[in-house]
């Protein structure tokens, strides 16, 4: 694991390096440095936007009585795509970029974690959540409802 991420340290600066002298070379130094430039402010924009509106709609789960694990992984990756899209070069900012799609997000986030789904849970809204052995899911009866009936 240490030689690997030892070569992703050399490696990644160097292919950036390379790309961005072969970019520089076809259209021109400043127009180069305008594309960084500008990936870096539109990754910023969007990451804003992202992570917002992961927040929000961490709250409102959290105020319907769900817990929103997958929203933490979410911001991780959000935070991650944040500072390649600041990194200068191409290939970072092409998987920062690749990280604001919810949708390849939640698909590594499904590869990472084991899911279960919980038939009858009121928060099984086709949804899955993390497998947890030590939760028992149980509905609480009470006597006074019974009497009534």
């Amino acid at each position: 694991m240490l030689r690997f991420l030892f070569a992703l340290f050399i490696l990644v600066p160097l292919l950036e390096l390379w790309l961005l002298i072969e970019v520089g070379s076809g259209i021109g130094g400043l127009s180069t440095i305008a594309l960084c430039l500008l990936t870096a402010a539109l990754g910023g924009f969007l990451i804003r936007y992202q992570g917002l509106s992961t927040l929000v709609d961490a709250q409102k789960r959290m105020a319907h009585g769900e817990a929103p694990v997958d929203h933490g992984f979410h911001g991780v990756m959000i935070a991650l795509a944040g500072v390649l899209l600041f990194t200068p070069g191409f290939i970072t900012d092409s998987i920062g970029f690749l990280l604001l799609v919810p949708q390849l997000r939640q698909l590594l986030i499904n590869k990472a974690l084991p899911v279960v789904q919980i038939p009858g849970s009121p928060n099984n809204q086709g949804q899955a959540r993390p497998h947890d052995p030590l939760v028992i899911e149980a509905e609480i009866v009470s006597e006074e409802k019974h009497h009534r009936s």
